[in-house]
């Protein structure tokens, strides 16, 4: 099969390279994949930069990609949940990703089945951003009839967090730019503030959750914003001791991360503010339940590009310009979202 492989970490831009290796064997606990469509996130390109290994320390040779979707070939023998011919979508598991590829050997656990509406390329977009706002409002224990400011809510995580934070009866809060207010009021925000016109932080006060996706320069108005008491989870600040802890890394990374997280626990610590770093992981069973949120308020999805396999580079790059208004997709096999059979 086909693959995009990272061969070697570089600070700078490094092109991954396609070339052909074996398809994978599935332990008794995977599902083979075939690999319909996956999506990019500069959550890669961090990656190719070596930017996350201290949280994740892949071995390079490694094949790419962290969200597909695609249709079951081959189940292993403790699988019970999924067949030949379903079609899945999930965020791969954090130790074993690889969905820029023909086939992918996924573990069960992460799968979820795609609601029927969503198109394969539809589909590869919802994972990875969708599971972060869900374990986001996790990590704070979000209530209903309360308050929630998303930070850059225009993008693509926004586009997700927006419609579940609705489903679990919040109200929400986002900026960006006027040019994409419609868009988002849509997807259900209670309100848009157009930062070219007037600062949050200014405007808001008391407000019960912030989810970050702007990251340092952000942080102190977002804290400001935010009632006593009230939750933090930021997708872009710095990990600090208790994202250690919960992700169960050891004890040196425990130490190095309570330290360069110090400062926001200060912060936060100012007003008996909790402050949340999280990295999203797979979770299939929280992936089901978004599912069945779509299903039912049949969310709509946004997909900026479309790239071949042979391609990635150019959608690296494309993500990698910060000028992605959805997910960029790198669509494996050409065909009707519903059919299956040969590319």
């Amino acid at each position: 099969m086909k693959a995009a492989i990272l061969e070697k970490y570089a600070s700078d831009s490094r092109e991954l390279i396609v070339r052909d290796i074996p398809i994978p064997s599935v332990a008794d606990d995977e599902v083979l994949v075939k690999v319909m469509a996956a999506a990019v996130n500069p959550l890669d390109n961090m990656i190719v930069r070596g930017e996350v290994k201290l949280i994740v320390a892949y071995q390079v040779p490694l094949v790419m990609g962290n969200e597909l979707s695609g249709i079951v070939e081959k189940v292993g023998n403790g699988v019970k949940d999924f067949q030949k011919g379903d079609r899945v979508y999930a965020r791969m598991p954090l130790d074993k990703i690889g969905a820029f590829a023909e086939y992918a050997a996924v573990r069960a656990s992460a799968l979820a089945k795609i609601p029927d509406y969503l198109s394969f390329e539809e589909a590869a977009s919802v994972p990875l951003t969708a599971l972060t706002a869900w374990q986001a409002y996790e990590l704070m224990q979000v209530e209903k009839g309360k308050t929630i400011f998303i930070s850059g809510g225009t993008g693509s995580v926004g586009a997700m967090a927006i419609p579940i934070a609705k489903s679990l009866g919040l109200t929400v809060i986002t900026n960006g730019s006027a040019e994409n207010e419609e868009r988002v009021l849509k997807l259900g925000a209670d309100r848009f503030i157009d930062y070219r016109r007037e600062n949050y932080a200014d405007i808001l006060t008391d407000v019960d959750y912030v989810l970050d996706t702007l990251g340092d320069k952000e942080l102190e108005n977002e804290f400001r914003i935010l009632k006593d008491g009230g939750s933090l989870v930021s997708l872009r600040g710095m990990p600090n001791g208790d994202f250690a802890k919960r992700m169960g890394l050891p004890l040196f990374k425990r130490l190095a991360f309570g330290i360069v997280g110090k400062r926001y626990d200060k912060l936060a610590a100012k007003r008996n503010q909790k402050y949340h770093f999280i990295f999203v992981h797979e979770d299939g069973e929280g992936l089901k339940k978004i599912s069945a949120i779509f299903a039912e308020k049949q969310v709509q999805t946004s997909v900026d590009g479309v790239f071949s396999l042979d391609d990635v580079n150019k959608a690296m790059k494309k993500v990698a310009s910060g000028r992605s208004r959805g997910k960029t997709i790198i669509k494996v096999y050409w065909q009707d979202k519903n059919m299956g059979g040969s590319a």
